[in-house]
């Protein structure tokens, strides 16, 4: 036996594989690199005429079939996303320490250039990664690519699997049998944790996330699974078992079903933090139709719905995003790279749609305008759209709902000194969620009331401590939201003036003895004006706490306080009950927190009614109680002379509104809004 042939027999015994068969494609440099060949272009057309995957078998297969002419014109003409993504790549094959690099960006340049330096650096790069997992099997250890529960697997084997189709003439045969039993082995393991293995050792692991579509580890196992089995199709005897995992078995058995029942109207029950690892997905969606030519975006409305969603996650200074969930990279929930990705991925899906024009809007207007770091350069150069126009946000719906997710969305108007508004029920069911189901926050130029978060050191500030909502205390702790529940919207209209929004948020508290309801009610009067009411009734050995999550020190005055921040004001005044005071908690006082106070109104536990003002650069000149113990209200008088009166039922949702003299009925019922 030859020393390769015994190395190659080393490796898989190492792996604990058998051989993966030879190759069935001709090593031919013009073939590989053809990319108006007969097999791809037929791939791609048949694809499109009856609606089902084709796969290539000429390498390279993934991606460039359809975006090669239009990706090396870019470079050839100099664009400055195609200069900046040269120069990246230049750096890092010179020997710079580019953060985050992925070796298969070189080999695109390769492949788009005709250079075969960048596919030698890329090819070196893998092989790094296989040499030294192999290096630790050997040694009876774990490789890196299983650190975490395998969070990493679909950039590492990503890198495998592209390098080793965009460079496949530069890849060694010994080289690809072993690249390929190793990354065999890695997908093998994601998907049957419980017999996991590396070598001759079985090593179990939790499986976390492999059946739940709404959490960030999934994409990563999808984009090794999708791009291992694509790029060595027919040369690796497992790789039809892993087309067939991605996209039967995840994708079309169950990411699209769960999606399309529980993600309505968009987004992610991570929140936009984690949340925004969907780009990921959204990106295997484009590569997938590139190099099959089968459309997986469309098959679930999510998809689409996500880019409505996240524009209104958006604050209207377009230069951060809605603070919900964990956000352990940056807690103040700036607009970032990933969120412009975010957009250009799912704008890539629908080049078309009258959406995209606006998200392009958007994020030319951001303050994210191009990639800030150097290793998301090739989402800029791969995802420019010179054809997709630019369409102002002004005329959307100002009132969105996504209900999925549970949020609802409201704001003043699309300039960047609107007044925007949140609240939160719905689906409480994923680990980075925060206990924040009936919070509320309100934006204007600055925030005024938000979520602690924002000033947490951890970006972990779960509780519902850090939220602006009812808290409910026994034994002198917070009782806490509980997972794996769902809060309802009662109610939701959307009117020329006004918004009215109901939820029920009892079910968070998983039938806890202690607490029989607790329901809030929000009149947001376009443009600063809301008022909110909470029903809350719990048992006499506890206490409650209206909590105000604010960014500034209020100044307290009687039953007033008032927030300023970055030039502007929000004015809280309490209603009811009538007995309460107001006082201030300084978050510095947990070491988590770096600033941020709350405004609390304690009062004893029972069958409580609260009824606030809430105005925004004094839009409100005074304000008076109005109704009845029945139905109890408030008279706002308007610093521009009008005039609003709101009553509440006391115990079931509903009322009045009252404005310049005209009522409205306040009733249960969700309206479908216009986009």
């Amino acid at each position: 036996m030859g020393a390769m042939a015994r190395n190659n027999l080393t490796t898989a015994i190492l792996l604990g594989l058998v051989a993966t068969g030879t190759s069935c494609v001709v090593d031919d440099a013009r073939t590989a690199n053809d990319p108006g060949s007969a097999t791809g272009d037929t791939a791609v057309t048949t694809a499109a005429l009856t609606g089902d995957p084709v796969y290539p078998t000429a390498h390279p297969r993934i991606y460039l079939t359809p975006n090669r002419t239009r990706l090396k014109a870019a470079l050839d003409a100099g664009t400055p996303t195609a200069a900046r993504f040269r120069n990246t790549v230049d750096a890092w094959a010179g020997g710079s320490d580019v953060y985050n690099f992925q070796a298969w960006n070189a080999a695109l340049l390769g492949q788009l250039t005709g250079t075969t330096s960048y596919c030698t650096k890329a090819v070196a790069n893998v092989e790094t990664q296989v040499a030294a997992a192999e290096a630790k099997i050997a040694a009876g250890a774990v490789p890196d690519v299983a650190a975490d529960s395998y969070l990493n697997i679909g950039d590492m084997i990503g890198n495998v699997a592209l390098v080793y189709d965009w460079c496949y003439p530069q890849v060694t045969a010994a080289q690809r049998t072993r690249w390929i039993a190793y990354a065999n082995q890695a997908v093998s393991n994601v998907w049957h944790y419980a017999t996991a293995r590396w070598g001759t050792t079985t090593v179990p692991w939790s499986g976390w996330s492999i059946d739940n579509p709404s959490n960030n580890y999934y994409y990563s196992f999808l984009r090794a699974t999708m791009l291992l089995g694509l790029a060595t199709k027919g040369e690796n005897s497992q790789a039809d078992t892993w087309i067939s995992e991605f996209r039967d078995a995840k994708i079309v058995g169950q990411l699209d079903p769960q999606f399309t029942a529980n993600l309505v109207g968009g987004g992610s029950r991570e929140g936009t933090g984690y949340g925004v690892a969907m780009r990921k997905l959204f990106e295997l969606y484009d590569l997938w139709k590139s190099t099959t030519g089968e459309v997986l975006a469309t098959k679930t409305a999510h998809t689409r719905a996500s880019m409505l969603a996240m524009i209104h996650q958006t604050l209207p200074t377009l230069d951060r995003v809605a603070p919900t969930g964990d956000h352990s990279r940056d807690s103040t929930a700036a607009f970032f790279d990933y969120h412009r990705d975010y957009f250009q991925q799912l704008m890539a899906s629908f080049p078309s749609d009258a959406l995209a024009a606006r998200a392009k809007y958007l994020i030319a207007n951001s303050s994210i305008k191009t990639m800030g770091n150097g290793f998301m350069a090739v989402q800029d150069f791969i995802n420019d759209t010179p054809s997709i126009p630019t369409t102002p946000l002004t005329g959307l719906n100002t009132v969105y709902q996504a209900k999925g997710i549970g949020e609802i969305y409201a704001r003043s108007g699309w300039d960047t000194a609107a007044t925007w508004i949140n609240l939160i029920a719905g689906p409480y069911t994923e680990s980075h969620a925060h206990q924040d189901q009936g919070a509320l926050m309100i934006f204007k130029g600055a925030w005024l009331a938000y979520d602690a978060n924002i000033n947490s050191h951890s970006g972990l500030a779960q509780a519902t401590t850090a939220h602006s909502l009812v808290r409910i205390d026994s034994g002198g702790a917070p009782i806490p939201q509980v997972a794996s529940t769902t809060s309802t919207v009662l109610a939701l209209k959307k009117a020329a003036s006004f918004t009215y929004m109901a939820a029920d948020v009892t079910p968070a508290y998983a039938s806890n003895a202690a607490i029989q309801k607790v329901q809030r009610e929000l009149v947001y009067v376009q443009p600063n004006v809301a008022i909110v009411f909470d029903r809350v009734q719990t048992t006499t050995a506890t206490t409650q706490t209206w909590q105000l999550a604010v960014p500034t020190q209020p100044v307290l005055s009687g039953n007033t306080a008032t927030i300023t921040n970055a030039g502007h004001s929000l004015k809280l005044t309490r209603i009811a009950p009538s007995a309460a005071t107001l006082s201030t908690y300084n978050f510095t006082a947990d070491a988590d927190f770096n600033g941020g106070f709350r405004v609390d109104e304690r009062v004893a536990g029972g069958d409580q009614r609260y009824l606030h003002v809430l105005s925004v650069d004094g839009a409100v000149s005074s304000t008076l109680a109005a109704g009845t113990t029945a139905q109890p209200g408030v008279t706002v008088n308007l610093a521009s002379g009008a005039q609003i009166t709101v009553t509440f039922n006391r115990d079931t949702v509903g009322g009045s509104l009252t404005i310049a003299g005209v009522t409205t009925p306040l009733a249960a019922g969700v309206d479908t809004l216009a986009e």
